[in-house]
């Protein structure tokens, strides 16, 4: 199973994914920046197409392909519940990703964590961010990229505990699973 785990910066990707892991068993968490950091220090500048020139390595093409191969080695080699927190608000990268997971295995789930831009921006300033940096600044793009169908199932997370979200997440993939009907599966 692959559990992707969308959402803003600071809206609580890694703290939930890290809960999951913890009661799951046989998983492991996969977070697709470290993919990006990797290629930010790979690659010069010079290399780079000109639609890759941007502040954000998930414009470079290989960030989605290698995504893609990394989760599929993780998934051949270790056998585990594939857990991928990450913040993707460009639908052509979402879909790319998410269907290349779902060929890796069918039973991939996609959550996207909503909150407020109020939430996000106290949840951003409480792990240290400085207002107004880069993550401060994809907050309403992200906000607003979400509003699209394409990313649901959405969680809310404003107000709640992070226990309440994760058995969420728990009971909709058991729903699904047991032949429910969920839209965690968007095509």
């Amino acid at each position: 199973m692959i559990i992707m785990i969308n959402g803003a910066f600071g809206v609580g990707k890694t703290t939930i994914a890290s809960w999951l892991q913890a009661s799951l068993a046989n998983s492991m968490i996969y977070d697709p920046e470290e993919v990006g950091y990797m290629l930010r220090n790979l690659i010069p500048s010079e290399l780079k197409a000109p639609e890759e020139q941007t502040d954000n390595f998930q414009d470079m093409e290989l960030w989605k392909i290698l995504v893609v191969q990394v989760a599929e080695q993780l998934h051949k080699k270790y056998k585990k519940t594939i857990l991928v927190p990450m913040t993707i608000c460009n639908k052509d990268y979402f879909h790319y990703i998410f269907n290349g997971l779902k060929q890796i295995d069918a039973e991939t789930y996609h959550f996207c964590l909503i909150g407020s831009q109020e939430t996000i921006f106290e949840r951003l300033r409480m792990r240290g961010e400085v207002e107004g940096n880069w993550c401060f600044q994809q907050t309403l793009k992200c906000v607003e990229a979400y509003q699209d169908p394409c990313f649901q199932t959405y969680i809310p997370t404003d107000g709640r505990e992070i226990d309440d979200i994760v058995n969420t997440i728990k009971a909709r993939i058991d729903t699904s699973s047991t032949g429910g009907t969920t839209t965690s599966q968007p095509g």
